[in-house]
């Protein structure tokens, strides 16, 4: 099935009966529900929309990852390819020269878990054998039909991101019948094929794909009703951080939106996240405590 296409209602039958308590990697268990955890995002690339280019060194990004571990990160999401709106494919052999050595390092020192954000099957079996213990697939395993493979063999979670057509075409398809309910049928219908592979509920995380293949009002929509997601009962994570419709809000570049950034990793707390995507995690770390306290004290 088409990665562009919408898929069939009869996928919810796949929604288990309880949201996991755990989020299930090889070597560690994170758990779900007491917090909300925080994904630190390290891009090892040099067009990246915020920080491209600061990492490229190996060491420096090294260096930059154990600090965000220090900072409160629970995960740290390495990536080789820059997804932003019209960025280009790169070859396989380049991502695994950007992110293998960093990978080989940071699973030696790091006390976290380490993902691997990538769409192809060579860089992702690569990694894991490397040390990483999650996979952040942008297409949710539709770009590269060896991806599950992968995944099922290893017993890697995955995090399944709703996208339509690639980072270099994704803009052209934001028109949407009903934007909630087509990114819930996507993505559960991604579910359906992982479940069926053989992961487990509690190694399977939905992502709405802020900014890839919406607009600004349509990421301010999905935010607005992240509840409808969270109601699914499946582990739910969303990238906020720096993105384009903060800066559209207040009229300032990437480099200065963290307080934009603050309040929206607050609607996706108190929204039902359960893991928020961030480059700042020290800061982002203080705001999800807050609002943790406060949604441990919301009526439902």
């Amino acid at each position: 099935m088409s990665a562009n296409q919408s898929h069939p209602l009869s996928a919810r039958r796949i929604l288990p009966d309880a949201k996991p308590s755990r989020l299930r990697c090889p070597r560690a268990t994170l758990p779900l529900g007491q917090r909300t955890l925080v994904m630190g995002i390290l891009n090892i690339t040099p067009d990246s929309f915020s920080d491209g280019g600061k990492y490229l060194d190996p060491a420096a990004a090294v260096r930059h990852a154990l600090e965000l571990v220090r900072d409160g990160a629970d995960i740290i999401d390495v990536g080789g390819e820059s997804t932003r709106p019209a960025a280009q494919d790169i070859p396989e052999e380049e991502e695994i020269r950007r992110v293998l050595p960093v990978i080989e390092s940071l699973a030696e020192k790091a006390d976290v878990p380490i993902s691997v954000d990538t769409r192809k099957s060579g860089v992702a079996r690569r990694a894991v054998k490397a040390g990483a213990q999650i996979i952040n697939d942008i297409s949710a395993l539709h770009h590269d039909p060896e991806m599950l493979r992968v995944a099922a063999e290893n017993g890697t979670p995955v995090v399944l991101m709703h996208m339509r057509g690639t980072p270099a075409t994704m803009q052209q398809y934001t028109t949407y019948g009903d934007l909630m309910r087509e990114v819930e049928d996507y993505l559960l219908a991604a579910v359906s094929e992982c479940i069926n592979a053989g992961l487990g509920y509690d190694q399977v995380v939905v992502d709405p794909g802020i900014g890839f293949a919406k607009n600004a009002e349509q990421n301010l929509e999905i935010l607005g009703n992240l509840h409808k997601l969270a109601s699914l009962r499946l582990p739910l994570m969303v990238g906020v951080s720096r993105k384009s419709f903060i800066g559209r809000i207040l009229g300032l570049p990437s480099e200065e939106r963290l307080e934009g950034t603050a309040a929206a990793v607050a609607a996706c707390v108190l929204g039902g996240a359960d893991i928020v995507r961030v480059h700042d995690v020290r800061e982002m770390v203080r705001v999800i405590k807050v609002c943790d306290a406060v949604r441990s004290k919301m009526k439902r």
